[in-house]
């Protein structure tokens, strides 16, 4: 079959790679949708994987054409990537995002930028029907997105600040709305991604270049601050701003992958302080039989409460790697989702 296979640092080839062997307790899924995600980047380009070579891509969807249980066969589905270990207390917990010792589809195993994947039975989320392989394959983001929003802990009436307009941070909007958050304040540091969060029915999105943040959410909550902040970029600057936005007692979410160093002033500490924050860290989504974000990220597709198409800007064969990995590391044009359909 073909693949997109990582064989160094930079070394990514589109060749002929072994049809992966299904092995007891797993499906063969044909890939249907695989999305690049913002980290696969880094981990083409500067990091490396666990072990070369690898195939990449962790956010697939696809159909089940091999399977011990045959009434999956014809069955589409998502896949959970990561793969607990299934001994350490984090997972006898099922708090399976702690696992000590896990794997992952697409970093620390093979991925699904290929033709087929055997994938484990038990991370598999099957799809209701009206919902697409490319809405599909949005799932991963879409979990992240409600895990992290539920940790705000905000509701109707209340202030969401989100910092950072990429995939997550508008799909957090949408899961925002939907639960009647009364203003909904996108920060993004150039005027096309505020364009394009404002064309998707969000007009408090801003640019934090030009627009007097605080000001803003000052205004809108008659001086008190936002009820919670996400931050979503992974920088300092941001994460200081939404520290000065959150209102006494309110919240910060720490959800996106730090860049570089995370740095904080004195005065920023003074405001966590004074202030009384509550800060909460959230990593990956839940998967487990407590709170399943992945069942209710593809209802909410179903329901179309959320709407995750208007997100996929860019869609490519997986032999015009070259050109959208280029896209997104060069930043030729504006892009949110960029996604292979196969």
């Amino acid at each position: 079959m073909k693949a997109l296979n990582l064989h160094g640092i930079g070394d990514l080839r589109y060749e002929d790679v072994p049809m992966p062997q299904r092995k007891a307790g797993e499906v063969l899924l044909k890939i249907r949708a695989v999305g690049i995600c913002g980290s696969d980047i880094p981990r083409v380009f500067e990091k490396g994987t666990y072990h070369f070579p690898t195939i990449v891509g962790h956010e697939f969807a696809g159909e089940i054409v091999e399977a011990e249980n045959s009434n999956l066969i014809g069955r589409r589905a998502a896949v959970f990537p990561l793969l607990p270990c299934g001994k350490c207390e984090a997972c006898r917990t099922e708090h399976y995002a702690q696992c000590s010792h896990y794997d992952y589809y697409g970093s620390r195993r093979d991925g699904a930028m290929a033709e087929y994947l055997a994938v484990k039975e038990k991370n598999l989320c099957l799809l209701p029907e009206g919902v697409s392989y490319e809405e599909a394959a949005m799932s991963e983001p879409a979990a992240v997105a409600i895990h992290a929003f539920r940790k705000s802990g905000v509701g109707a009436g209340d202030t969401l600040l989100i910092y950072g307009i990429g995939t997550i941070g508008l799909i957090l909007a949408q899961w925002a709305r939907t639960a009647g958050v009364k203003n909904i304040v996108l920060v993004g540091r150039t005027d096309d991604k505020v364009e394009f969060a404002k064309n998707l029915g969000f007009p408090l999105a801003v640019n934090a270049r030009k627009d007097d943040l605080r000001k803003l959410v000052e205004e809108l909550t008659s001086g008190q601050g936002a009820s919670a902040c996400i931050e979503g970029t992974g920088k300092s600057e941001p994460w200081k701003s939404c520290i000065s936005c959150a209102r006494p007692h309110g919240t910060v979410v720490s959800m996106g992958n730090p860049v570089g160093e995370m740095r904080l002033s004195q005065d920023d500490y003074w405001k966590i302080l004074r202030k009384e924050l509550h800060l909460a860290g959230t990593w990956n989504s839940s998967f487990d039989s407590r709170e399943n974000d992945w069942s209710e990220a593809v209802m909410a597709m179903q329901e179309k409460r959320l709407e995750l198409k208007s997100l996929i800007t860019h869609t490519f064969s997986l032999d015009e790697y070259e050109t959208a990995f280029s896209l997104m590391r060069e930043r030729r044009e504006m892009y949110c989702k960029v996604m292979f359909v196969m």
